[in-house]
């Protein structure tokens, strides 16, 4: 990855949908001093810059599924793209569909979750996230802001760091990329626009969830969750920032 430590560091987002972009990790990235490009995905196939010259990518969440690509063909763009930036070492962190993606790319099989998590669930911190610098500080297990209905799936090779009953909420591939399946990165606008939209019957029929209740609960959680999440974006950025083979 580029040397980082006598200039700002350079963020690329790759944002797949207009409300499902970086949020609240943009404010880690402003906070650390660090420059922050978006690549809209599914609106142009023109990268602001050269994307092998970032010192750190994160990839979003989208309404958009792993398994549509026929219809969208950036999927595999992005999926190759990724599988390139793994070989080169470069850190990411993938949300959601981004973490589906991330998996794919090392050799996963994300799919079709067999239960939807629209709602509020408490994961569980594996004992493998110990020393993890991103997942380690939720220890033993956190309340987390769940919005899919597919699961990442990720390779025999990665380290699962976080799970619910339903699927993996976490892992790690190597010592510089890692996906998570929940929104820590929604701003509260943002998941209020997709309370809308579900309420108006433009998207698909939320799994059963009371969405009312959902939005009072969420509303009433989403200062600490937002702090939860710049903390996580801020310790991705640190661990982006470390040499190459550094200890964790």
């Amino acid at each position: 990855m580029p040397d980082c430590h006598n200039r700002a560091m350079r963020v690329l987002s790759l944002t797949h949908e207009r409300d499902a972009g970086p949020g609240v990790f943009a404010d880690a990235i402003a906070a650390a001093g660090a420059e922050l490009d978006e690549w809209f995905r599914g609106e142009t196939d023109a990268p602001p810059a050269d994307p092998m010259g970032y010192d750190a990518v994160m990839t979003f969440g989208s309404s958009v599924h792993i398994d549509q690509s026929d219809a969208h063909p950036w999927i595999g763009a992005e999926t190759a793209l990724l599988t390139e930036m793994l070989e080169r070492g470069t850190p990411l962190l993938g949300v959601c569909l981004g973490a589906q993606l991330l998996s794919a790319a090392a050799g996963g099989e994300p799919r079709r979750a067999r239960e939807t998590e629209i709602g509020w669930y408490e994961v569980e911190v594996t004992d493998d996230a110990a020393d993890d610098p991103l997942i380690g500080p939720l220890a033993p297990r956190f309340d987390a802001l769940e919005w899919h209905r597919y699961e990442c799936g990720p390779p025999s090779h990665a380290t699962v760091l976080a799970r619910t009953p339903v699927c993996v909420q976490a892992f790690r591939v190597g010592d510089a990329a890692w996906g998570i399946q929940f929104h820590a990165e929604v701003r509260p606008a943002d998941i209020e626009r997709w309370i809308s939209e579900h309420r108006q019957g433009d998207d698909e029929p939320p799994g059963g969830v009371d969405i009312e209740a959902f939005g009072a609960q969420t509303r009433a959680r989403m200062t600490a969750w937002s702090d939860l999440g710049r903390a996580l974006c801020g310790r991705f950025l640190a661990a982006a920032a470390r040499p190459l083979g550094a200890p964790r």
